[in-house]
Formats: structure tokens, sequence, C-alpha cells
């Protein structure tokens, strides 16, 4: 004859999944990026030009250096 514990007595059976704290969801970011693909400020297939580009990065060097 078995020795019976006192939870298999009652019918009870340990869920240890149950036990301890949640688990954290795997693949996703903690938080969204500002300037994620597709979203409104960077939006798919919108790509400016090297000549849009350069012209743009000199608008900023010119206003920084103006004050």
């Amino acid at each position: 004859m078995r020795v019976q514990s006192r939870i298999e007595q009652k019918g009870n059976k340990m869920n240890y999944g149950k036990s301890g704290g949640a688990k954290a969801s795997k693949n996703t970011p903690r938080h969204s990026e500002h300037n994620a693909k597709g979203s409104d400020k960077n939006p798919f297939g919108q790509r400016e030009t090297k000549l849009e580009l350069l012209a743009r990065m000199k608008a900023v060097a010119e206003a920084k250096k103006a004050g």
C-alpha cells in the first residue's frame, strides 16, 4: 500500500505552471518607436532622393549656423 500526501488525499493536484510571476511575452518590444517603419513620421515606400536629402541637410546646417 502506498502512502499518500495530503494533497493527493484531497484530490487536489499542484499546478506548478500557475506558481510564480507571469511570463513575459516573446518577440515584442517594450514600447513603440517614435520613427518606426510604416508610421506617420516614416511611411513605407517614401524615400528621398540624394538631392533632396542633401538640400535638407544643408538647410539644417545653415539654420544651426544662423543661430
